[in-house]
């Protein structure tokens, strides 16, 4: 019986982080200064003339924001299933892009767009 218990308590903490895990994935934990633990969209309304929304703290709304680019250009939000950021240049044939929580900072540097879901002008210019 008392082994029964032991293998309950340590399913029971097993299942217990991995829902805490998963639950980091969905942008529920929140800082002390209001940014999400995964912060790349919560970054990108700082960076657009006026603020969206929290509904786009989600990399994956951005593929929703402003009009369509059509493609990778300087100045084009770009959009993953998971991070969101801003082309800002290109060097040696690869695209520079600014993002958030990159690395856990703010930095620009050569991605590869593979995977990229969306390509989005703003409406107003950043």
């Amino acid at each position: 019986m008392r082994k029964i218990l032991v293998a309950a308590a340590v399913l029971s903490a097993f299942v217990s982080s991995a829902a805490e895990a998963r639950s980091h994935h969905r942008h529920r934990h929140y800082a002390h200064s209001g940014r999400p633990a995964a912060w790349c969209g919560w970054y990108m309304r700082t960076q657009v003339g006026s603020d969206p929304g929290p509904q786009y703290n989600l990399a994956r709304s951005w593929a929703r924001y402003g009009s369509n680019a059509g493609g990778p250009s300087i100045g084009t939000i770009v959009v993953w299933r998971h991070h969101v950021g801003k082309i800002v240049g290109q060097q040696n044939g690869q695209w520079i892009v600014q993002s958030g929580n990159d690395g856990h900072g703010v930095r620009a540097r050569p991605r590869s767009l593979a995977g990229a879901i969306a390509f989005r002008n703003a409406y107003a210019s950043f």
